[in-house]
Order: C-alpha cells, then structure tokens, then sequence
C-alpha cells in the first residue's frame, strides 16, 4: 500500500503527538480539517491509526509490512479462486496436449468416470510424454499424471497466503481447490495459480 506524502506526514504528527485531534492535525499542516478527513479516513481504514471519540488519533504501531500481513490473512482462495481445466483420465496425451494450448492452462486436474479427484498433468508432463516415443494419440493421460498421496490440493476455506507459501514450497504453478463428496473423495471445483497471487498483491499495493 503507497502512502502519499500528506498521510505520511499525517502519520509522523500523530507518532509525536498523539493523541490528538484531527482539528490539531490540520492546524500543523496548515489546512481545513475537512481538507484531511480523507486521508485520515484511509490511515484508520488501513490500520496505521487507530481514533477514539472525544480523544483523538493515535499510532497504531504497526508497519506497512504488518498491515499487508494482517490483510492478506482476511483473503480465502474460495472467494479469488477460478475455473479449472478438468478432464478424465481416459483422455489422449494429444488430446490434452490441445485442450492446454486450447484453454491456456498451465496445468490439467484429472477426474475419474465417478468425478473423483485423481491427478495432475502440467505442461511439463505432457512435453516429457511427447519425447519418450510413444503414441500420443492412443496413450491415456493417467499414464503421465502425478497422483496421490504426491499432490497438493487445497480447500475452499484456505488463507491465499497459504497458497501462495505451497506454490513456492513445491515449486507448482497452479493449486487444484477442491470439496469432500460423500463417497470421502474430492470434487475439483476451483484452482489458484500464480496469475491469481500477483493479481492480488498488485491489487493491494494500488489501494
């Protein structure tokens, strides 16, 4: 999150002063106070300062670091995750290759005839199966798929941030998000890739 030099040196009045009104802010800065309601508004929205009637502003203490910390933990993939590219495991290892380019995926979650979550093909796995010499119109895509217990997958109510520390973790592009069925298997019903961290972290460094 950027500050602008007015809310900066907002902040710096109310870490030497404070508490103190809003009135006493603008008499230092020499303007309105209606002039500084905004940007006081946003230093106690983001959590920089902290306000009590009848008192004033006061520091809250916490870095630009802290703050962002804080706010990331309020994000859940359900509400940022996107749609999946699913296919059966009976699929062709060419014709997956074509629904990746199709779908501009970086990685395909595979489901048996039952829907159940099984595997997960990238585009380095079907790249590997073009170059080993077998047909790929005829072998099925389970062949190449990484399955369990070696994959990672998430749930709906799971912190971004904790998607996010995953993917660097296991070096993966892409996290399949997916419910418990009632047979105890899962059901893929969303993903979260890269794309969809840094879209959210240049999301709040614009705020």
């Amino acid at each position: 999150m950027e500050l602008n030099q007015r809310q900066e040196q907002i902040i710096e009045i109310v870490k030497q002063h404070g508490p103190i009104t809003g009135e006493h802010i603008a008499d230092q800065l020499n303007l309105t106070r209606a002039t500084l309601r905004p940007d006081l508004a946003i230093l106690t929205m983001s959590g920089f300062l902290e306000a009590r009637p009848r008192v004033g502003y006061y520091y809250s203490g916490k870095s630009k670091n802290k703050i962002i910390h804080e706010q990331l933990r309020q994000y859940v993939v359900k509400d940022y995750m996107s749609q999946p590219v699913v296919v059966k495991e009976d699929m062709s290892v060419y014709d997956a290759i074509c629904t990746i380019f199709l779908e501009d995926a970086g990685t395909l979650f595979i489901t048996n005839k039952d829907n159940d979550f099984i595997g997960v093909c990238s585009r380095k796995d079907l790249l590997r199966a073009s170059m080993i010499g077998n047909d790929i119109h005829t072998m099925p895509i389970s062949v190449n798929m990484t399955r369990m217990p070696n994959l990672t997958y998430l749930e709906e109510s799971e912190l971004i941030i904790y998607a996010a520390n995953q993917m660097i973790d296991k070096e993966i592009d892409a996290i399949p998000i997916v419910r418990l069925k009632d047979n105890q298997k899962y059901e893929v019903v969303g993903r979260v890739s890269k794309t969809t961290i840094t879209k959210l972290f240049v999301s709040l460094f614009k705020e």
